[in-house]
């Protein structure tokens, strides 16, 4: 009787561990199938991200805390072309997809999909922990994501600043911004664009988090893996 006992014992603890495992394991495949989700805070400097290297890293680390850290992250932000360094577009960085968030949901197939009818909402526009981000109506607003970007995803044109000065100011400039929950204060197409709505502003330049946060932002930005 007593070696039955402690067979049954053992027998419930190898169970209880297999179960626990079990549990467990759906929140891992999960995380590791994320391939793309809005950053769940922003680096905290405002527009200045440490450019475009700087951002990446920052999805990356994100990617790699929830479990997608396997996959190469690259962050969804175009930049102007300088002297001597040409522009680059946000679509061309992302990969060709398909990309879906952390609870599997297909965001879009392809990079046209993407640009063209998406499937981004507020519901689905998640960051890399599965989390809704604060929309219009909720305090604080956090909808405004940083991409530096127009509607189709090309990087703009001319001298007029839509990047924090390619994403290393924290001052002066402005920067392009997309509606994550795709509402705004008007029924057009720029109030419900996710990834072109309006240029940030504000009383430090443009650029700082203070600015950032006074039209509803956090200095959040996409990211997508490119793999």
């Amino acid at each position: 009787m007593p070696v039955f006992k402690m067979m049954s014992r053992a027998c419930l603890a190898v169970a209880a561990v297999s179960i626990a495992g079990v549990a467990a394991q759906p929140a891992h495949a999960q995380g590791a199938g994320t391939t793309f989700f809005v950053t769940s805070t922003g680096i905290g400097n405002g527009g200045n991200l440490g450019g475009l290297a700087g951002a990446d890293n920052y999805c990356q680390t994100l990617a790699q805390a929830a479990g997608a850290g396997a996959k190469t992250w690259r962050a969804y932000l175009s930049t102007q072309a300088t002297a001597g360094k040409a522009a680059e577009n946000a679509r061309d960085r992302i990969g060709k997809g398909p990309w879906q968030n952390a609870k599997g949901i297909v965001i879009a197939r392809d990079v046209a999909e993407l640009h063209g009818t998406n499937n981004i909402t507020k519901q689905n526009a998640l960051s890399e922990k599965g989390d809704v981000i604060n929309g219009r109506g909720d305090t604080p607003n956090r909808h405004d994501v940083l991409t530096g970007s127009q509607p189709d995803g090309t990087a703009f044109v001319g001298l007029e600043d839509r990047t924090c000065k390619n994403w290393t100011s924290s001052t002066q400039g402005a920067a392009m911004v997309g509606h994550s929950d795709r509402i705004g204060l008007r029924d057009d197409d720029a109030s419900k664009s996710w990834n072109s709505s309006h240029p940030s502003r504000g009383p430090d330049g443009g650029c700082s988090q203070n600015d950032l946060k006074s039209t509803g932002g956090d200095g959040l930005f996409y990211c997508f893996a490119a793999n």
